[in-house]
């Protein structure tokens, strides 16, 4: 006898041998216990469920003279008959190659004669999606009002595509994708029952490759038992699948994560080299990522993976060196390139492109990119790594003359270091001995001082004030109470919500006083407020220590909080405007 593949010969025979689907089981054998047979059944869902299967065993358990439980007894005439393929009571149908008009009419014609053996005579269609839409009309009749001994059982994998007048006639079955644990344990009993020995973890990497198709997993499972003559391993399955080694992907992932663009590039030629394609070099790091991100976030990560102690292992020490922006972000662009594939005229150079990209947020102006050098910034500054960043402060007159001076360029800002790291020495310019390096205060070390955020050193020239936690506003310094012209003191409102705008501490400040009313009592600038809760929350005494800060930077060394009294409001407000404006007119308000 010519040898069987393991999906054909271990193909279920009864219903209590399918793997899940118990909610169309539960249906089908309910029906054929009672009697209450449906003319025309839909079965649809992804490929390897159990589709034909189960329209194989409902045709049989339907014409079966003593049905056990609802299956099929195997042991009666009928059953022996339709085993051995010689009866005629049982059409099964390829809708691919037999989608005409024509094909249907002959069915049209033959339903109308009575079965042979049993009591119903069964057309199994499958991928009935293919047909025509003349074979649709012209089956569309009798499919809604067969012959009492005709069943229609149709399979699809793309119920989208069936017209909806033939939807609407069957009895529709969704197949669910079988679970990795159920796929383990279908490999594990046909390996059981063929004598083939085999670790868990390269069972459950087959389960993995079979996503969540049975006839896939049976498929591989085949293929590795014929692959390994001894005990089938991880590695066994991997080199049947034509994955990339594990630790030259890791390499990869881990030259990515630490940013570098030279030995990612480096990694992935290495790879390439050794004649693996590049979708599945692709596949392969999209799945080690996913893999970072299950050990980075999942507690029982070992369990869901069931990887080797050593890969695991290798995986482990991998994520504890990335963050969640930098996986996201990696994961984002190889599935995108992933559907760019296929219109790439080279795919090595997408791919490549792709991890470069990856490895190089620098280069980037997205926000994940953004985000992932801000992370690294702050993970530095936590650490007390001096940073060298590139910054432009705003000119005065003696940065003007040093930047002409050095033609044109300014000197690099250096971070202020943390932790009790030691400060560098400020670098002098060429021309006079000057400081060319300005402190800068990071958010991680603001978070921790315990200064109010407009501290400014009384030594400090206008330049390095502007280059504190609050940008200063063009207002020329005041010399004494008093000195604000008309003009500054009617945009000083909007200067002085710009303060808070522009620093995320005092986020909560700015949406206080977003609301205020503003005026000048002679010198005193005056705040006004209807709600009795921002009045108490500003007149706190940080808060309020913050805004007089804000002020005297402003040129304001005067003001006031104050609660509006109840009933004034605006229209209040302007209706005794006017009226004091036009002192001896009578004003009708209406």
């Amino acid at each position: 006898m010519a040898y069987l593949a393991f999906y054909r010969t271990f193909r279920p025979t009864t219903f209590d041998s399918v793997v899940r689907q118990e909610h169309i089981v539960k249906i089908l054998t309910n029906q054929i216990q009672t009697g209450k047979i449906g003319h025309a059944y839909l079965f649809c869902g992804p490929r390897g469920t159990g589709k034909t299967t189960l329209a194989k065993i409902f045709a049989k358990a339907i014409n079966c003279e003593n049905p056990v439980n609802g299956s099929p007894c195997g042991a009666c005439a009928t059953c022996r008959a339709l085993a051995s393929g010689a009866a005629l009571d049982i059409s099964e149908i390829d809708a691919a190659s037999n989608n005409g008009v024509d094909e249907m009419r002959d069915i049209r014609e033959k339903v109308q004669y009575p079965p042979v053996n049993g009591k119903y005579k069964v057309y199994i269609i499958d991928e009935v999606h293919m047909l025509t839409q003349s074979a649709f009309n012209a089956v569309l009749k009798t499919l809604e009002e067969p012959p009492a001994h005709a069943v229609f059982i149709l399979a699809t994998t793309e119920p989208q595509k069936i017209p909806a007048t033939i939807l609407s006639r069957c009895m529709r079955f969704d197949f669910k994708l079988i679970p990795q644990s159920d796929l383990e344990g279908l490999v594990k009993s046909v390996y059981d029952r063929t004598g083939k020995s085999y670790d868990d973890e390269a069972v459950a990497a087959i389960a993995r490759a079979g996503n969540g198709s049975a006839r896939d997993s049976l498929s591989i499972a085949d293929m590795c038992a014929s692959y390994s003559r001894g005990k089938l391993t991880y590695d066994d399955v991997n080199k049947v699948l034509g994955k990339a080694d594990f630790f030259a992907v890791a390499d990869i992932v881990s030259a990515v994560i630490s940013q570098n663009g030279g030995e990612t590039l480096t990694a992935t030629e290495n790879v390439l080299a050794t004649g693996k394609g590049v979708g599945v070099l692709l596949r392969d790091l999209l799945t080690f990522l996913n893999n970072l991100a299950v050990v980075k976030m999942c507690r029982n990560a070992e369990d869901i993976l069931n990887l080797p102690k050593d890969k695991f292992d290798k995986l482990k020490q991998t994520a504890e060196s990335a963050d969640g922006h930098t996986l996201l972000r990696a994961t984002e662009i190889l599935a995108k390139t992933e559907g760019d594939l296929r219109y790439a005229v080279d795919g090595r150079i997408s791919l490549e492109t792709a991890l470069i990209r990856a490895a190089m947020p620098s280069a980037d102006y997205d926000t994940e990119a953004l985000l992932a050098r801000i992370e690294k910034l702050e993970r530095q500054v936590a650490e007390g790594i001096k940073v060298q960043i590139e910054s432009r402060p705003p000119l005065n007159e003696g940065a003007r003359s040093d930047e002409l001076s050095s033609g044109g360029r300014r000197p690099p800002v250096q971070a202020e270091p943390a932790c009790g790291a030691q400060p560098q020495q400020a670098a002098t310019d060429e021309t006079g001995g000057k400081p060319a390096s300005l402190k800068v205060k990071f958010a991680a070390v603001e978070e921790t001082a315990s200064s109010s955020p407009f501290d400014v050193p009384e030594s400090a020239g206008r330049a390095d004030r502007q280059n504190t936690i609050f940008e200063q506003p063009s207002l020329a310094e005041p010399a004494q109470i008093g000195s604000l012209s008309e003009k500054d003191k009617s945009t000083l409102f909007g200067r002085f919500i710009k303060l808070f705008r522009t620093t995320r501490r005092n986020a909560v400040l700015f949406t206080l006083c977003m609301d205020l009313e503003s005026g000048f009592e002679g010198d005193t600038f005056v705040l006004f407020t209807s709600v009795e809760a921002v009045y108490r929350s500003l007149n706190r005494e940080d808060n309020r220590q913050y805004i007089a800060e804000a002020l005297q930077s402003l040129g304001v060394f005067s003001f006031d909080i104050r609660l509006k009294p109840k009933g004034e409001d605006k229209y209040e407000k302007a209706v005794g405007e006017l009226r004091d404006n036009f002192k001896g007119i009578d004003i009708q308000i209406k």
